[in-house]
């Protein structure tokens, strides 16, 4: 099956595993896509990739003007399209671009909506929110299928403010973040690290959350003895005064920048704890999102650590394992009184989990290519709070 694949950056990790997936499960995506990176890449995942121009994080109203001015000359990837049987948009505005891409080449293909966060900007009351909320029910009326990577962007957002399920018919499908496994059987674990202070914490992904940098670095700048701190990824810079010079003055935190999925393994089988605290739009997205790291520290035996009242230790709760903790500045008090045996006992938890909850293999990717073409898919479950219905593929 023929696909194409709308993307907002082209090097991001994430674009790149779900590409992977797309194959995997017997697609032959073409990916289109805007980069945040000087120059773009000529694949993503092993599919061909298309330029779509440069945008940046955090200028909101020039990715809306690159947008539209992009959506306006769709029509001349009518060739490259032709054949394809799905039009997938990650993000609102690549599901902008997708749909004219789709109406100019007069493609009947459906159309896909993945919606991986809800952006700050789609939640408040002021006329361009608004504006973008009208732009994003309009298309999706015009959509087969929502992908979401966790139940509460249904409860919250997309049943409660959008209409999904009620005015809006678009079926919806759940896949969660968790690694891909095209290996047929779990990861060699790395000897469990010698527990025992100092403590050390592993912070991956995407690094956006300036409450977690103040708290890991006051702790472990002036508790040595007590915290190590190790962060691998790509910072939002726009999100901190100055990330690079935090980090610097925090004699016990070292920044490693970005890496691939092969170096997984390596990073955490370095740390004691994986870090999935995230305030940078609290009581919103970040009380919603399920962040891939809770799956990758399933995945390589790394207890993760998680606010207990929001969706994330919810996840953690309902599974049986991780710490979650009421603030994020508990961690120092948490760390005090952890022992060895009690550290053990937390790994013990994490190694009764079921592999399978923590990665995706090759039969999952059918699944979701399956779905994605509107072919029967897995029994459906119900999100969070019975807002709305969703079909859960990984």
């Amino acid at each position: 099956m023929k696909l194409a694949y709308f993307v907002h950056d082209l090097a991001d990790p994430a674009v790149t595993r779900r590409v992977r997936m797309l194959r995997a499960g017997g697609a032959e995506p073409v990916v289109l896509g805007f980069r945040r990176t000087d120059a773009a890449p000529e694949s993503v995942g092993g599919a061909p990739a298309v330029d779509l121009g440069r945008t940046y994080d955090g200028r909101m109203g020039h990715r809306a003007k690159v947008t539209a001015l992009t959506a306006l000359r769709a029509g001349r990837w009518r060739g490259l399209l032709t054949g394809a049987e799905v039009f997938v948009g990650r993000t609102l505005e690549a599901l902008a671009v997708a749909e004219s891409a789709r109406v100019q080449g007069g493609s009947k293909a459906r159309l896909v909506y993945e919606c991986l966060d809800i952006h700050r900007m789609m939640l408040g009351e002021g006329s361009k929110s608004r504006a973008m909320r009208a732009v994003e029910r309009a298309l999706l009326r015009r959509a087969d299928l929502l992908v979401v990577s966790s139940p509460a962007f249904l409860d919250h957002y997309f049943a409660a403010r959008q209409g999904v399920g009620a005015d809006l018919a678009v079926e919806t499908l759940l896949v969660e973040n968790k690694p891909l496994d095209l290996g047929g059987g779990p990861p060699p674990r790395r000897p469990m690290r010698a527990a025992g202070p100092p403590w050390r914490i592993g912070w991956m992904g995407a690094i956006r959350c300036r409450k977690s940098l103040d708290v890991l670095t006051e702790i472990a700048a002036r508790r040595p003895d007590l915290l190590e701190v190790r962060i691998h990824g790509r910072p939002a810079y726009t999100e901190f005064d100055d990330f690079d010079a935090q980090v610097a003055r925090a004699p016990n935190v070292d920044f490693f920048g970005a890496y691939t999925a092969e170096d997984l393994p390596r990073i955490y089988g370095d740390v004691h704890f994986s870090w999935a605290f995230d305030y940078m739009e609290e009581g919103l997205n970040s009380a919603w999102l399920l962040p891939n790291r809770i799956y990758e520290s399933g995945r390589y035996g790394v207890v993760p650590i998680a606010l207990a009242g929001v969706e994330t230790g919810r996840y953690l709760a309902n599974r049986g394992f991780g710490v979650r903790l009421e603030d994020p500045r508990d961690v120092e008090a948490f760390l005090e009184r952890l022992t060895p045996a009690a550290y053990a006992a937390l790994r013990a938890q994490l190694d009764a989990v079921p592999a399978d909850a923590f990665v995706v293999d090759e039969g999952d990717c059918r699944r979701l290519v399956n779905a994605l073409a509107g072919r029967t898919v897995t029994s459906n479950v119900q999100s969070t709070d019975g807002a709305a219905a969703t079909r859960r593929v990984a």
